[in-house]
């Protein structure tokens, strides 16, 4: 039996799992790698480091078949680099490349149709109708777009922080918060911080923004709700473009939307509204989908 290792590789983490006939044999977690243009051999170093833990797990040094669902590798350009940076990373011989939304779909609807929402460190959603095409909503980046995601909502909570700190909102818990999870030990500090943070190091400070929401803090709370509006729009924006018979199943993955959380809580209850989608409570495996993709590759090179 090939041995097949399966990565969904976000901004914020990467997961990768080894499977052997059907099994899966072990999983593992690492550092995101999301793809950026011209950056695909630090990506690959990343995967690849968590792909030989993995490995290591079932005692080997390389498997058959890797395939890596990717945070950015929407384009083919950045999934050539990446591809050709894994083959020379020696662990396995076949390597294919593909989105972190089609692991996603791969693992909520296997080849049926059906809408992702995708929350980690960006947002975008992407719907497969009955043919299997495909259409998108989102997914522009941190300077375009990524509404709703922990990067919005990381850039959100420092906003009103600023705010709070000139009188031109009210006072926050967020504060407090903001400044413990930066290491800032003032706001001269957070706002040197902020200046050379990344849009991932942004996204790391969402679950203290929710977790201050869930505390009862006003200013998170409306943090949080906007989040949600914005992306249970981007399934809402998409419903009409997917043709498949409704209801159109519709699953939510990313870091942001992984658990059973009041976000993820209420884009599902937003998403109920509507009559044509049929939002799944269950998570999204998408480790599973790209061991899917990497078992259907095998059969139809």
């Amino acid at each position: 039996m090939p041995i097949l290792i399966g990565a969904d590789v976000g901004g914020s983490k990467t997961a990768v799992g080894v499977s052997e006939g059907g099994d899966v044999l072990v999983r593992v977690e690492g550092p995101g790698a999301a793809v950026r243009p011209g950056r695909s051999l630090a990506s690959a170093g990343v995967i690849a480091e968590v792909v030989r833990r993995a490995l290591a797990g079932i005692g080997r040094l390389s498997g058959d078949v890797l395939l890596v669902g990717a945070a950015g590798a929407g384009r083919d350009p950045e999934r050539s680099e990446l591809a050709r940076a894994l083959r020379g990373e020696n662990v396995a011989p076949r390597v294919v490349v593909t989105t972190d939304i089609e692991v996603a779909l791969a693992g909520a609807f296997e080849t049926g149709p059906g809408i992702v929402v995708s929350a980690g460190t960006g947002s975008i959603a992407v719907g497969r109708d009955a043919t299997g095409a495909h259409r998108r909503i989102g997914g522009y980046g941190w300077q375009m777009g990524d509404e709703g995601s922990g990067y919005a909502i990381g850039r959100a909570a420092l906003g009103a922080v600023s705010r709070a700190l000139d009188g031109r909102s009210p006072r926050t818990a967020l504060r407090d918060r903001i400044l413990w999870a930066t290491r800032s030990p003032d706001f001269d500090s957070l706002v040197r911080w902020a200046a050379s943070a990344s849009p991932s190091e942004l996204a790391g400070l969402a679950p203290h923004v929710l977790d201050v929401a869930a505390e009862g803090d006003p200013l998170a709370q409306g943090i949080g709700d906007y989040a949600a509006r914005e992306l249970s729009q981007l399934a809402i924006c998409l419903l009409p473009l997917v043709e498949a018979d409704p209801p159109i199943g519709v699953a939510l993955t990313g870091g942001l939307l992984a658990d059973d959380r009041p976000l993820r809580r209420s884009v599902l209850a937003r998403l109920r509204e509507e009559s044509g989608l049929r939002p799944i409570d269950a998570p999204v495996d998408a480790v599973v989908g790209a061991l899917r993709l990497a078992a259907a590759s095998i059969r139809d090179p």
